[in-house]
């Protein structure tokens, strides 16, 4: 028989990812966390015998699914729009992202907050939604050194990264520096293929 301890421990823990999953930015980690939340809740649910609160976890369980379903299958149509430095729309974007971006690019969001003359500047659209904005230095061979590479949170499955750096190679881009002071940063960074090497992570292209 299962001690009454470790039933409520079972349902704090359930109750504990419901919770966390709503600090989640990621819409997609968000989904994931609260399904598991909602397993173990609706299990604890079960073993005390409240029906109607496992019941309600189910429903959840099913809906988190379907949206996971559909955050996971909706076709992306991304483009990319070269843009000036000096562009209102970027500055726009870049002061209501700052918070944001100061997460992942605290340099960049504390320093620079805007992009310099000699720097390229692009911005990753999903059909007329922004999901991205890109800006770096060109540097001699052929490469470019990230100042910022930040995605809005609906769109941190990698998808972006992997449509941006494909449209740099294409456009005869050979190698992409980037640093990284951010944990978060530096796993994307490793995930989408970069190597340390001394002080910066290398992708060549």
């Amino acid at each position: 028989m299962i001690s009454q301890t470790l039933i409520e421990l079972i349902g704090y823990l359930g109750s504990l990812l419901v919770i966390v999953s709503m600090l989640m930015t990621s819409l997609i980690k968000l989904r994931i966390i609260n399904t598991v939340g909602s397993v173990i809740f609706a299990t604890y649910a079960l073993i005390i015998h409240s029906y109607p609160t496992a019941i309600m976890q189910f429903v959840l369980i099913i809906i988190n699914i379907i949206n996971l379903y559909h955050l996971l299958n909706t076709k992306k149509d991304y483009s990319i729009i070269s843009m000036n430095q000096q562009d209102a729309f970027l500055a726009n974007f870049l002061e209501a992202s700052n918070d944001d971006i100061n997460n992942f690019f605290p340099d960049f969001a504390q320093n620079q907050k805007k992009p310099q003359a000699a720097d390229s500047v692009y911005l990753i659209c999903n059909g007329s939604v922004p999901a991205g904005v890109f800006i770096g230095t060109p540097d001699k061979e052929n490469s470019i050194n990230v100042k910022l590479d930040y995605t809005t949170p609906a769109y941190r499955d990698c998808s972006v990264g992997k449509y941006l750096y494909a449209y740099l190679a294409g456009s005869g881009i050979k190698k992409i520096s980037a640093k990284s002071s951010c944990d978060a940063h530096e796993k994307y960074l490793r995930k989408m293929g970069f190597k340390k090497e001394a002080d910066n992570f290398v992708k060549k292209l």
